[in-house]
Order: structure tokens, then C-alpha cells, then sequence
């Protein structure tokens, strides 16, 4: 079974500051911008700078499980919130997507099926822009999610975020296997270089 997104979900534009954003250490809310959506399709709040903003609508702040959407660029994919970010605003733009059936899909479930192949031939089929690709509202309120049982959704996303971490302990253990095998090889050709000038004396 197959469901478009605008019947299990409210997608919203981010607010589009008129100016750049004014930082305040004593600002009362916090700004979700494209820098905090994190490699692992999470949304980071340690560093989320604050402002002071008067007027602001309920459909621009952000809450716990609510998706945060890269609506322009090269990667058109969403960021969880898996933690409660406060009193928080999503800047355009980016798009927030909030599940309103949470009978029918996990959002950590369509956070993971937005990311994958068959959602991004769909989205790349709508993109607008040609040096910057656009996804806009409408093609995400259209994309069709297939949805299997809750238990179903619940255990895909547990395998997929097991799967995700081996994928970087491997590419970490890669990484430390690269530079000792370099420092290892170093130390021959010094040695083997030290060796020859021993030699020459």
C-alpha cells in the first residue's frame, strides 16, 4: 500500500528571514538552518544559535519528531528531530514535514524512506532549477510512501540504523588501518634510508 505524504503529514515552508539572522545570546528561540542537518539524517541542536523574534506563527516552530527538509541543493533529503529543540523556528528553505497519522507511519520510518531510491527518483523527477535543484512543497506533499505494518516499519528502522553504524565503524577501522599501514611503510623507508647512509659512512 501506497499513500502520498499529504494525507499522513503537514508540510510547512520554513520561515523566510527578510534579513540575515541577528544572533543574540539572550534570544528566546532557535534558528534550525541547513548547517545543523547532520550526515546521519538527524537535525543537531547543541549548536543551534538563538534570536529575538516577535512575530512568528505556530506552523513555523519545530518540535520532536518533526522532519526537517532539504528542499535546495544537491542533497534532497530529511533530518529527524530526535530531540526536543526547545522553542525552535525552521528557516526557509527548508520545509517541515509533521505526521499527523501516527496510526500509519513512524516518523523515523518516512525520515529513512525519504532517503531512498525510489523517493529520490521521484523527487529528482520534480526538481526545478538547473544550477541549483529545487524540490518544492507540492512534489514532497506528492510523493507516495509505501507502508507496511507499524511492527514492519518499526524493525526497518532499527536495521537500517544498525546498518548505518557498521557502515561507520568500517569506515573508521578503514581509516586507522590506512594510517598505520602509512606510519608502518614511513618507518621502512627511513629505516632503509638511515640503513644506506650508515652504509656510505
Amino acid at each position: 500500500m501506497k499513500i502520498k505524504i499529504q494525507k499522513l503529514a503537514n508540510v510547512h515552508m520554513g520561515y523566510s528571514f527578510r534579513s540575515r539572522i541577528e544572533v543574540s545570546e539572550r534570544g528566546r528561540v532557535a534558528v534550525i538552518q541547513m548547517k545543523d542537518l547532520l550526515d546521519d539524517n538527524t537535525v543537531g541542536c547543541d549548536s543551534l544559535v538563538k534570536i529575538n523574534i516577535k512575530t512568528l506563527k505556530e506552523h513555523h516552530l519545530a518540535q520532536k519528531n518533526d522532519l526537517i527538509f532539504r528542499s535546495r541543493g544537491h542533497v534532497s533529503t530529511s533530518a529527524i528531530l530526535l530531540d526536543d529543540p526547545g522553542k525552535a523556528v525552521v528557516a526557509a528553505p527548508l520545509l517541515r514535514i509533521r505526521v499527523t497519522k501516527p496510526d500509519k507511519v513512524l516518523p523515523e520510518y518516512l525520515n529513512w524512506y525519504i532517503s531512498q531510491r525510489d523517493a529520490q527518483i521521484f523527487l529528482t523527477s520534480r526538481a526545478k532549477g538547473t544550477v541549483q535543484k529545487m524540490i518544492s512543497k507540492q512534489a514532497i506533499e506528492d510523493l507516495e510512501v509505501a507502508l507496511p505494518s507499524l511492527e514492519k516499519q518499526k524493525n526497518i528502522v532499527e536495521l537500517a540504523t544498525l546498518s548505518a553504524r557498521e557502515q561507520t565503524l568500517l569506515h573508521t577501522l578503514a581509516d586507522k588501518r590506512e594510517q598505520y599501514i602509512g606510519a608502518v611503510l614511513m618507518h621502512f623507508a627511513k629505516g632503509t634510508t638511515e640503513s644506506t647512509e650508515g652504509h656510505g659512512k
